[in-house]
């Protein structure tokens, strides 16, 4: 969609490789919905998954590698600078060190993620008009929420937080031991749960739930059969993945499958996100 307001883009990649280098002139805020890939942009690896936003500061080069096997895709919205300063809440001059694009990425919550969702399945037979800057603006706002904690950490922490990522994305499906992925990314179960959920802001388990879900969103409006659905995402049963999904997103996934089929306008605010358990 290339709209007033904002261009918006659907980026997919199937390939696993490392990008040659790019340069970006324009601020961009970037929903990762499938798949994890790896942003490198000044001395930063940033982890790209379902669990991030990114944010893409104007004038710096980077580079993209991965993704891991599935492909990677990712939303990128690139916003007027005069609506994205007025939706950080800071000047022109000042949004290169607003604390969003210094430290690149922060969590998505539960109810950007099932935005973000409904706002793709809408967006494909969606007219380029009012309507459609109103959502764009709307999934900005939800994506930007005004005092939202931010938190760097040392190099060596932000290795081991990658590798349990990686380890993360690639057991998705895989009923996974704290063990496992200790011994796995080379620490113990102690440190890596108190490191983890201090960077994170969300306990291992947490964090790997959302990103179940989130796989889940993205496969719901093509796929018949929510039993599957549930054991190709990790859970153990249909009724585990509907219990988890009713908490997160406060609607069952059959229900969710049938708005994004019927085109409806996303709800956005409407839905209900709860700390996932």
């Amino acid at each position: 969609m290339d709209l007033p307001v904002s261009l918006v883009e659907n980026y997919q990649r199937d390939r696993h490789e490392k990008s040659p280098e790019g340069f970006c002139e324009t601020y961009q805020i970037c929903l990762p919905y499938r798949g994890l890939g790896v942003w490198h942009v000044g001395n930063d690896d940033v982890i790209a998954d379902a669990n991030q936003v990114l944010f893409v500061r104007g004038g710096e080069s980077y580079r993209m590698s991965g993704p891991m096997a599935g492909g990677y895709a990712e939303l990128i919205i690139t916003p007027t600078i005069e609506l994205l300063t007025e939706i950080v809440g800071t000047g022109e001059s000042r949004l290169f060190d607003h604390p969003l694009f210094r430290n690149r990425c922060r969590l998505a919550s539960a109810l950007l993620q099932s935005f973000r969702t409904q706002f793709l399945h809408w967006a494909d037979t969606a007219s380029e008009g009012f309507e459609a800057e109103e959502l764009v603006i709307a999934l900005l706002r939800a994506a930007t929420p005004q005092g939202a904690e931010t938190r760097r950490c040392t190099v060596t922490t932000a290795r081991l937080i990658k590798r349990t990522k990686y380890y993360l994305e690639e057991h998705l499906a895989d009923q996974i031991r704290l063990a496992d992925i200790g011994r796995a990314v080379g620490a113990s179960p102690a440190y890596l749960t108190a490191t983890f959920r201090r960077v994170e802001g969300l306990s291992l388990h947490q964090y790997l739930n959302q990103l179940r879900l989130a796989r889940a969103l993205a496969e719901l409006p093509h796929t018949d059969d929510l039993t599957a659905l549930a054991l190709d995402t990790g859970f153990s049963s249909h009724s585990h993945f509907t219990a988890a999904f009713r908490r997160a997103f406060g609607c069952t996934p059959s229900q969710f499958r049938l708005a994004t089929r019927s085109r409806v306008r996303p709800v956005g605010a409407a839905v209900r996100p709860h700390v996932l358990a």
